[in-house]
C-alpha cells in the first residue's frame, strides 16, 4: 500500500518551526489496524490524552481523531497507523509560546512482515550497553524524544531481534521497542516504570488479561539476574503483540505456557 501522511487533516508538509521537529516536544501512538478498525484504540487515545495533560499540550479533539482514522484507514487487510501530536509551531527557544493550536500528524503505512518463528520459537534478545537516564516526569509517556532507543538499536547485531534496556542503577526497564515480562515462581512480573520507560498499551492489555485469568501479576523493580533465573520471558508491543524470548544474551529459554495462554486469550498468533 502507498503510505499516507496527513498534517492537521491535509496532505501537506510540517512547518519547519514545529516544536515536535525542533525539540521532540510532543507525543505519539503507534497502532495496529485490521480491516478498518484499530486494536485497543480507546487505550491509545487515553494514553495520548494523559500525556498531553502531563506535558501541558492542548489535547486534540479525540472525536476528530477517531473520524480521521475511520475515514482513511484501509477497509481490508492490516496497516500501521501512527498518530503524532506536537505542541505546534513557535518561535525559536525552549520556552513554549502562549497556548496555540497543536499539530496533529496521521501516518498510515504497510503492515510489517513478522517472521512466524518469532511467535512459535521465540526471539533473541541482547542486553544493550546504553543505560536509560532517569526522568520521572517523563516516565511512562510515549514522547517524541527517542534518541536513547536509536542509539541502543545501533548496538544490536543482526542476530538479535530486540535489545533489552536497563537504567543507570541496573534495573531492567524494557525492550528497545517493547515491554518485557518475566515468569518466576508462577507469578508474572514486569518492571515498574516510575523512573523511565514507556507504559505500553500491550503491557496494559497483558496485565488486565492476566488478572482476568487469575494469574498473579506484579509491577516492581527487576534486576537482570531475576530475568536470567526466570522460567520464561516474553516481549510485548501493540504491533507484534507477544514474542516469547528464546535467548537472552547467552541464556537460552523455551517459549512458555504463560505466553502461549495469553496469546490464545488475546487472539494473537503468527503476525499478531
Amino acid at each position: 500500500m502507498e503510505p499516507l501522511w496527513l498534517v492537521n487533516g491535509r496532505q501537506t508538509g510540517v512547518d519547519p518551526s514545529d516544536r515536535g521537529l525542533a525539540y521532540g516536544d510532543g507525543l505519539f501512538e503507534t497502532m495496529a489496524a485490521a480491516n478498518g478498525s484499530i486494536r485497543w484504540l480507546d487505550y491509545h487515545l487515553e494514553r495520548l490524552a494523559a500525556g498531553c495533560e502531563r506535558l501541558a499540550i492542548q489535547a486534540p479533539d479525540l472525536r476528530e481523531i477517531r473520524e480521521e482514522i475511520g475515514a482513511h484507514c484501509p477497509r481490508s487487510g492490516r496497516a500501521v497507523v501512527k498518530l503524532i501530536v506536537t505542541r505546534g509551531s513557535g518561535a525559536r527557544g525552549y520556552g513554549p509560546p502562549p497556548p496555540g493550536k497543536p499539530t496533529r500528524i496521521l501516518a498510515i503505512s504497510a503492515w510489517p512482515s513478522y517472521p512466524p518463528e518469532n511467535y512459535s520459537a521465540g526471539i533473541r534478545v541482547r542486553v544493550c550497553d546504553l543505560r536509560l537516564a532517569e526522568a520521572p516526569r517523563l516516565a511512562g509517556l510515549k514522547h517524541l524524544c527517542r534518541l536513547e532507543q536509536v542509539l541502543a538499536e545501533l548496538e544490536l547485531p543482526s542476530s538479535a531481534q530486540q535489545g533489552l534496556l536497563l537504567d543507570g542503577s541496573g534495573r531492567v526497564i524494557g525492550g528497545t521497542r517493547s515491554n518485557v515480562f518475566a515468569v518466576r515462581d508462577g507469578r508474572l512480573l514486569t518492571p515498574a516504570l516510575g523512573r523511565c520507560g514507556i507504559r505500553g498499551v500491550m503491557r496494559r492489555v497483558v496485565l488486565e488479561t492476566a488478572a482476568a485469568a487469575g494469574l498473579p501479576a506484579e509491577e516492581r523493580d527487576l534486576m537482570l539476574g531475576e530475568l536470567h533465573s526466570a522460567s520464561e520471558l516474553f516481549m510485548t508491543n501493540s504491533l507484534f503483540g507477544i514474542w516469547p524470548v528464546a535467548q537472552l544474551d547467552d541464556r537460552p529459554f523455551q517459549p512458555g505456557n504463560v505466553a502461549r495462554e495469553l496469546m490464545k486469550r488475546l487472539g494473537l498468533g503468527t503476525g499478531a
